[in-house]
């Protein structure tokens, strides 16, 4: 393992978060109640505790720290205390049933195979699993099919063996288990934060230092339930920190490498966005318009013909390690940048080198 190893799950499954780096699903209404004029001020989570079927006062008070609780169409604190004639909303997002996959032969771009693991180089565009709208042509499809001609048994494996996941339109390294043991064992060396993975990204601006770290709370924004947000004082979400390091400068956008010490759905390009330097070209966290640069119109075509070289935000998972399974031997991956990627690189690079001979 490399001595200099920063560990990230930030696309792992379990309770606690959605990640990483996959489209969230749509949160679907729960339950609405309108106190009435005689309602007596208690706590918003004591409320609920005897309202919600199966409600601890633990799981409301995530909930509601979650923002999944809004309180006249407004996120509230745990503290907050009832009033009369508040509308009171509990939202939820609808669980994936793993029984429902549907085996297809999609095209998969296999990296590495053995009798316990499999590595695949997902490309940009592909969902990773089945979920709200997306119930075909995704990895997990994908992989259903291909194991299946393997004669891989995964009856007893969620989400057909996939530990992890990424975003829709991250492109990059993504494990699989092909064994209840290997499932059992990557999932544990993710949760304990010895899995190596390393980002490349293309980020708006000129990063101020070579390298840094940016510390915030990370949950779903207040008002647009189906993006994340950072919250640096802590009030909402979780802990979230991202360390980053610069590899090139080309003046108007960086091209760098970022390492999760957590792992949060959408993380770094929340935190991107937060410092000021959100990912090229990521509509979801305004990265899709000019953000540094001239205002000359040559300007602004170079920019346009990257976007479209780029139709997504520029980030690629290149490197992945860990200990296998069975052998108990740590093995490493790496993947070449997409084409689409290196390509807005070279042209940012070429870009950068015009200026300087002028």
């Amino acid at each position: 393992m490399p001595d200099n190893e920063i560990d990230e799950t930030e696309d792992v499954w379990d309770d606690e978060e959605p990640e990483a780096e996959e489209q969230l699903e749509e949160p679907v209404e729960r339950l609405r109640i309108k106190t009435n004029k005689r309602q007596e001020p208690l706590r918003i989570d004591k409320f609920l505790m005897h309202r919600l079927v199966g409600a601890t006062r633990n799981k409301v008070q995530q909930a509601v720290q979650q923002g999944f609780v809004t309180v006249n169409g407004e996120a509230v604190k745990p503290n907050y205390r009832v009033r009369p004639e508040d509308e009171i909303v509990v939202l939820e997002t609808r669980k994936y049933d793993s029984s429902e996959v549907i085996p297809e032969e999609l095209p998969l771009e296999i990296a590495y195979e053995d009798d316990s693991v499999l590595i695949v180089n997902k490309h940009a565009g592909m969902v990773v699993h089945p979920g709200c709208g997306n119930y075909t042509g995704t990895l997990v499809n994908g992989l259903a099919w291909y194991l299946q001609k393997e004669h891989v048994d995964t009856t007893s494996l969620p989400r057909v063996g996939l530990v992890h996941r990424i975003d829709k339109d991250t492109s990059g390294l993504v494990v699989i288990a092909k064994t209840d043991a290997a499932m059992t064992d990557i999932a544990a060396q993710f949760k304990k934060h010895t899995v190596y993975r390393r980002y490349i990204a293309l980020a708006w601006g000129d990063l101020p230092n070579d390298e840094g770290t940016i510390v915030a709370h990370i949950g779903r924004n207040l008002r647009f339930r189906k993006i994340m947000d950072a919250f640096p004082d802590g009030d909402y979400g979780k802990e979230a920190i991202t360390h980053y390091k610069v590899l090139e400068r080309f003046n108007y956008v960086t091209l760098i490498e970022l390492r999760l010490e957590t792992g949060r759905t959408h993380q770094i390009r929340v935190h991107m966005k937060l410092i000021g330097h959100p990912l090229f070209n990521d509509a979801t966290y305004g990265g899709n318009r000019i953000v540094k640069g001239t205002v000359f119109a040559k300007y602004k075509q170079f920019v346009d013909n990257c976007f479209k070289l780029l139709p997504r935000h520029a980030l690629h998972a290149k490197e992945l390690g860990f200990t296998h399974p069975t052998t108990h031997q740590w093995i490493q991956f790496n993947s070449e940048l997409p084409e689409d990627m290196q390509q807005v690189i070279d042209k940012w690079h070429a870009y950068t080198e015009g200026i300087a001979k002028k």
